[in-house]
């Protein structure tokens, strides 16, 4: 793209038309995004560390009754939950888009000789481990997919279970993202950052679908030397807390709770969290 097609842009966007999310599997992009993962001055990327012990505690203790489990963590990022399970006896598997993520994640468990396994892949098209007893996709990742996309994520987790085994979702609650999609325009301007390493200009849209229920991020990043444009575009699938529990329904979850947080009803955030588990077969409707 240059300056002159965003003249020409399409407003507003259709949902997932202009691609599914910002470029996870691109290396430089993965590269620039790992250092934002480990950073310890803000939560964008991934929690801190302080954060992400409480949150495993909680799993370890609440869910999985302080017993050894296996553990299946989708969009696990470089594997900071998944380190500290296993170092708590737990047997860890973990799928992500990203190959600087990956790498990291399987050099930190091979060097600690912890009980993890990782594959690089989009979780849609990955095959999951069988006999498992929590499968878990937390930090807003499951609103990303389309519903189509969601349902089939459920049904692949609902199938690796064992049954009685745990779902630990932690999904945006509708109105955030309904704030999210109607927030006006912005820019900024940054001498090498998530979207580029070269001085760049960023405008960012964000858009409402009402009657999809979905909203959309669109970036355009303008390169300083070249003003060179790329676009990029995230969606949302935005759930009340009565769809989110007809979907997991649907596809044989029971014991549904919708919690603040993932630590609980005293934790609230801008993310909700949902515990569900696996029952028997007669339990599913498609």
């Amino acid at each position: 793209m240059d300056l002159s097609d965003l003249l020409h842009r399409t407003s507003p966007p259709h949902p997932w038309a202009e691609g599914d999310n910002i470029p996870w599997n691109e290396p430089g992009f993965s590269q620039r995004m790992l250092k934002e993962h480990l950073s310890q001055v803000h939560d964008a990327a991934s929690r801190r560390f302080e954060t992400i012990d409480r949150h495993v505690e909680w799993i370890h203790h609440t869910l999985l009754t302080d017993h050894p489990a296996v553990v299946l963590d989708l969009c696990c990022g470089p594997g900071l939950y998944t380190e500290r399970l296993a170092r708590l006896g737990h047997t860890c598997y973990g799928i992500d888009y990203s190959p600087a993520s990956i790498e990291y994640a399987t050099k930190l468990a091979l060097r600690n000789e912890l009980s993890c396994t990782y594959a690089r892949c989009d979780i849609r098209q990955a095959s999951f481990p069988h006999k498992v007893g929590l499968v878990m996709l937390i930090f807003g990742e499951f609103n990303v997919f389309t519903p189509d996309d969601a349902g089939l994520i459920l049904n692949k987790a609902w199938e690796s279970l064992t049954l009685g085994g745990w779902l630990l979702l932690e999904p945006h609650p509708y109105h955030i993202l309904q704030q999210i999609g109607e927030k006006p325009p912005s820019w900024y301007s940054s001498s090498g950052g998530l979207f580029s390493g070269q001085p760049h200009i960023v405008l960012q849209e964000n858009f409402w679908n009402e009657v999809l229920q979905a909203t959309t991020i669109r970036y355009f990043v303008i390169d300083a030397d070249t003003s060179r444009v790329t676009r990029f575009a995230q969606s949302y699938h935005a759930y009340r807390d009565e769809e989110y529990r007809s979907l997991l329904s649907a596809c044989g979850f029971g014991d549904i709770q919708i919690l603040s947080g993932l630590l609980g009803e005293a934790s609230p955030t801008e993310l909700i969290a949902i515990t569900a588990r696996k029952q028997n077969q007669l339990g599913r409707t498609h």
